[in-house]
C-alpha cells in the first residue's frame, strides 16, 4: 500500500509525470535519520527498535546509551521493563483459557472475586477491553481495573499467575530474557542487565525501576524475545486464528480497544498496538495486519509514550508512530517529519488526514517539552493555528489529545508565570461541550474544563466539572479524582 503513487507524487512537485526513473525508495535511512532525532529531541538515553515484515526482521537498530554515567553502548543484552505490553501477553492467556473452556468472557468478574464491589453487570470482557467504567460496555476508559484479571487467571487455570505465563507463553517459545519482574533480588540473583533507568527533570536525571507484576505490567523483555512473540501471534502458535481475530477487534466500532491491545483504523488501515509507560520507561508494539508488518520501540526514559498521551487510545499522537507509517506504509519521502517554526503548511499535504494528524502530533510532542524548554510552547501555539487555518471544522476531528494540547498550553503559561494566554479559549470551550455532549462522563474532560474555568474565575462552572468527577457512578479513583476533590475542599 502507498500513501502517493510515484506518479503523484511527481505531479505534487513538477505538476506532471516524467519519463525519469526515481531510485527505489529505501525507507531504513529516513527512519533512523528521524528516529534519531525524536531520540534527542525527548532526551532518551537509549532506544531499541526493531521491524519485523513478513515474518522477517528488517530493521534493527540500538541507539544511546544503556548506562549513562558507566559509559555503555545500548545493544541487545540489555532488558527493558514494557510495562502495559504486558497487558497483550495477558491478553493471550485469557484467549488460551477461553479455548479451553475454562471461562467465558461473559463471566461476571465477580465469579472469580465474590469480594470486589463492582457492580454485577461488569463481566471479564468489560475488564478485557476497558470498558468497565461509566456506562459498562459503552465506554473506553484505560483503566486500572485490568489487573483483577490476574485473579482470574489463576482461578480459571488453576495457577499462579507466574506458572500460567511461564507455562504457556515463555517456555513454549523459549523467551529466556523474558520474566515477570518481582524485585530487587531477583535481578541480581538472575545476572539480568536490565537498562538502567532515567527521568527528564532538571536535565537526564537517575530514575528508577517498578517492580511487582500483574496482568497489567510487570513484564521484561527484549527486541529478539518481543519478535519471537510477534511470530509465534502472527503463526496462530500460542491461540487459534478465530481467538486472535477477537483480541484484535475493536470491542465495538466507535471503541479503540479490543481484548487486550488497542485496535484502531487511520488512512484504510487497520493497526493493533500496544503501548507502556512507567515512569523511568516506555515502550511501543505496533501491528498492521494487513501489511504483515510490526514496529517495536523500546526506551530507557518514558518520553516514547507519556508526551503522546497513547492512553487516550490514538496512536497517530506518536511521532515516532507516524514516522514509521510515513516511511514504511505510505512511503513518502517528500514529507518531512518535523514543521520548522518559520516554514508555512506544505500545500501538497496540507489537506490531507495524515498531514494534519502529523502536525497535531508535533504540537502536542512540543507542549509537553515546553515544560523543560519554554520556547517550544510558542510553535505549539503555531502548529495548531496552522491547522485551523487549513481544517476550520476542527470541530470534525477535535479529540481528548485536542483538547490537552490547548489546555497544557495554559498550563505552562499559569505555572512558569507567563500571563495568561486565551489565544485558544474559544476552542477549548467548543471542543469541551462537544466531547462531553458524546460522553457527559468523561472525567478528562470534566479535569480539563474545571481547571479552564476555575482559571476563568468562574468558580460557578468549575464547581459542576469537578462534582462531575467526584459523583461519577462506576469510576475508580484516579489523579483526577483527588485533584477534584482537592479543589472542591479548598473553595467549600
Amino acid at each position: 500500500m502507498k500513501f502517493l503513487s510515484k506518479c503523484i507524487l511527481v505531479i505534487l512537485v513538477a505538476s506532471g509525470c516524467s519519463d525519469k526513473k526515481e531510485e527505489p525508495f529505501n525507507p531504513s535511512e529516513k527512519f533512523t535519520s528521524e528516529v534519531t532525532e525524536l531520540k534527542e529531541y525527548f532526551h532518551i538515553p537509549g532506544l531499541a527498535v526493531s521491524i519485523e515484515k513478513d515474518q522477517k526482521n528488517i530493521y534493527r537498530k540500538y541507539l544511546g546509551s544503556s548506562n549513562l554515567d558507566e559509559e555503555i553502548a545500548l545493544d541487545a543484552n540489555a532488558l527493558f521493563p514494557i510495562a502495559s505490553i504486558t497487558k497483550v501477553f495477558s491478553g493471550v492467556l485469557i484467549m488460551k483459557l477461553l479455548e479451553e473452556e475454562k471461562l467465558s468472557l461473559d463471566d461476571p468478574i465477580k465469579k472469580y472475586i465474590p469480594e470486589t464491589t463492582l457492580q454485577d453487570s461488569i463481566l471479564i470482557k468489560h475488564i478485557l477491553s476497558h470498558t468497565s467504567q461509566g456506562s459498562v460496555g459503552k465506554e473506553f476508559y484505560y483503566s486500572s481495573r485490568f489487573g483483577l484479571l490476574t485473579n482470574v487467571i489463576e482461578q480459571a487455570s488453576g495457577k499462579s499467575f507466574a506458572e500460567a505465563m511461564n507455562e504457556e507463553i515463555l517456555m513454549p517459545l523459549t523467551l529466556k530474557n523474558t520474566f515477570l519482574l518481582k524485585d530487587s533480588t531477583q535481578i541480581a540473583e538472575d545476572k539480568r542487565i536490565i537498562a538502567k533507568p532515567y527521568v527528564l527533570d532538571n536535565g537526564i536525571e537517575n530514575g528508577f525501576i517498578d517492580f511487582g507484576y500483574s496482568t497489567s505490567a510487570g513484564i521484561v523483555s527484549n527486541l529478539e524475545d518481543l519478535a519471537t512473540f510477534n511470530q509465534a501471534l502472527d503463526n496462530n502458535t500460542l491461540i487459534s486464528q478465530k481467538s486472535k481475530d477477537l483480541m484484535f477487534s475493536s470491542f465495538n466500532n466507535k471503541l479503540p480497544y479490543g481484548y487486550g491491545i488497542f485496535n484502531q483504523k487511520f488512512e484504510n488501515l487497520n493497526m493493533v498496538w500496544a503501548y507502556g509507560q512507567y515512569d523511568c520507561y516506555s515502550s511501543l508494539f505496533l501491528k498492521i495486519p494487513s501489511e504483515n508488518i510490526s514496529l517495536t520501540i523500546l526506551a530507557n526514559n518514558n518520553l516514547l509514550s507519556d508526551p503522546a498521551r497513547l492512553i487516550y487510545g490514538d496512536a497517530t499522537a506518536s511521532l515516532f508512530v507516524m514516522s514509521f507509517l510515513k516511511n514504511y506504509i505510505f512511503q513518502n519521502k517528500e514529507m518531512e517529519l518535523f514543521e520548522q517554526s518559520d516554514s508555512t503548511m506544505v500545500a501538497s499535504f496540507s489537506k490531507s488526514e495524515f498531514y494534519r494528524k502529523k502536525v497535531l502530533a508535533q504540537a502536542l510532542a512540543e507542549s509537553f517539552m515546553a515544560r523543560f524548554e519554554p520556547e517550544k510552547r510558542e510553535l505549539s501555539a503555531k502548529l495548531i493555528e496552522r491547522v485551523f487555518l487549513e481544517h476550520p471544522n476542527y470541530l470534525e476531528y477535535a479529540d481528548l489529545n485536542l483538547l490537552h494540547n490547548l489546555s497544557f498550553l495554559k498550563d505552562i503559561a499559569f505555572y512558569m508565570d507567563l500571563g495568561e494566554f486565551s489565544k485558544f479559549d474559544t476552542q477549548i470551550e467548543h471542543i469541551g461541550a462537544k466531547l462531553l455532549d458524546e460522553q457527559p462522563e468523561n472525567p478528562y474532560v470534566h479535569s480539563y474544563m474545571g481547571t479552564y474555568y476555575s482559571r476563568k474565575g468562574n468558580i460557578e462552572k468549575a464547581t459542576y466539572h469537578f462534582e462531575q468527577i467526584v459523583n461519577a457512578h462506576n469510576f475508580s479513583k484516579n489523579w483526577y479524582t483527588q485533584e477534584a476533590q482537592n479543589w472542591l475542599n479548598e473553595h467549600d
